[in-house]
C-alpha cells in the first residue's frame, strides 16, 4: 500500500503530464508514470472540474446551451494540451494510410496531419459537443464530465499493461511497465465515477469500455504490434465519447 505521500506525488505526476495546467514543480524522486499512471483519473477529474466551470460561466451569462458546450470541450482541450486529440489523429492518419508496420509507426510519428486524422479529430469534436449540447442541466454536464474523463483515463494503464510497447523507444517505451495491481486500480477508479450516470447506466458504459478497449488492442496488436502513446490517447478519446453519449442518453 502506498503511502499518502506517494499517493499525492503520483497524482502530482499525473496532472503534470496529462495536463496543461499551472502547477508548482514537484520533486518525484524517481517515481516513474507507469508506477503512478493509477492516479491519471485525478487528472481527468481536474480537466472536468474545469470545464464544469467554464459551463456553468457560460449559462449564468445567457450563452445558449450549444455555445457553453463549445466553451466547455474547448476548455477541456486547452487543459490538456490536445495530447489526446493528438494521438487520436496519429492513430487515424498511420492505421488509414500505412502499407506496413514501419510505415504506420513513421506517420504515426509524423508532426503533419493527413485526411484520415482530420477526419477524426472533426468526427471526435462535432461528437462530443453534441453530446454535451444535449445535456439538459449543469448538474447533468458535471456528471457526464466527471463521468467521462475519470473512467477514460482509468482505463490508461490496463492498456499499457495488456499491450507491449509497439517501438523500442518513445513516450510508452520509457514511461516502464505497469504493473497489473496499478493498472487495476486505475481502471477501478475509473468505473467507480461512472455511478454518477446512475447504477443501471453505470453497468451499461463499462460494458461499452469493455468492448472498445478489446476492440482497440486487437486493432493494435495486428497493425503495430502493441502500443505507443498516440493509441494510449486514442483509447482516451474512444471512451470519453463512449460515456458522453450515454450520458446524453440518461441525462438528458
Amino acid at each position: 500500500m502506498p503511502s499518502l505521500r506517494q499517493m499525492f506525488d503520483d497524482a502530482a505526476l499525473c496532472l503534470v503530464f496529462f495536463t496543461r495546467l499551472p502547477l508548482p514543480a514537484f520533486d518525484f524522486r524517481g517515481r516513474t508514470l507507469a508506477a503512478a499512471i493509477w492516479a491519471a483519473p485525478v487528472a481527468g477529474l481536474a480537466v472536468a472540474l474545469l470545464a464544469t466551470l467554464i459551463y456553468a460561466i457560460a449559462t449564468t451569462l445567457g450563452l445558449s446551451s450549444a455555445t457553453a458546450a463549445a466553451l466547455t470541450l474547448a476548455a477541456t482541450m486547452l487543459a490538456t494540451g490536445c495530447l489526446h486529440e493528438d494521438g487520436l489523429s496519429d492513430v487515424a492518419d498511420g492505421f488509414g494510410g500505412g502499407k506496413s508496420r514501419e510505415r504506420k509507426l513513421e506517420i504515426m510519428r509524423d508532426s503533419r496531419i493527413g485526411a484520415y486524422g482530420a477526419s477524426a479529430l472533426a468526427l471526435s469534436i462535432l461528437i462530443r459537443w453534441t453530446a454535451l449540447n444535449e445535456l439538459a442541466s449543469p448538474a447533468g454536464v458535471f456528471a457526464a464530465l466527471v463521468a467521462s474523463h475519470m473512467a477514460s483515463r482509468g482505463l490508461l494503464g490496463a492498456f499499457m499493461h495488456a499491450l507491449p510497447p509497439a517501438r523500442s523507444d518513445g513516450l510508452s517505451a520509457g514511461a516502464g511497465t505497469v504493473s497489473s495491481e496499478t493498472a487495476i486500480v486505475g481502471a477501478a477508479i475509473g468505473i467507480a465515477a461512472l455511478l454518477l450516470l446512475g447504477p443501471a447506466s453505470a453497468v451499461s458504459a463499462a460494458i461499452l469500455l469493455a468492448v472498445i478497449f478489446v476492440g482497440l488492442r486487437a486493432l493494435c496488436l495486428r497493425q503495430i504490434g502493441g502500443h505507443t502513446g498516440d493509441t494510449i490517447g486514442a483509447l482516451q478519446q474512444f471512451a470519453e465519447i463512449a460515456v458522453l453519449l450515454v450520458a446524453s442518453v440518461v441525462l438528458s
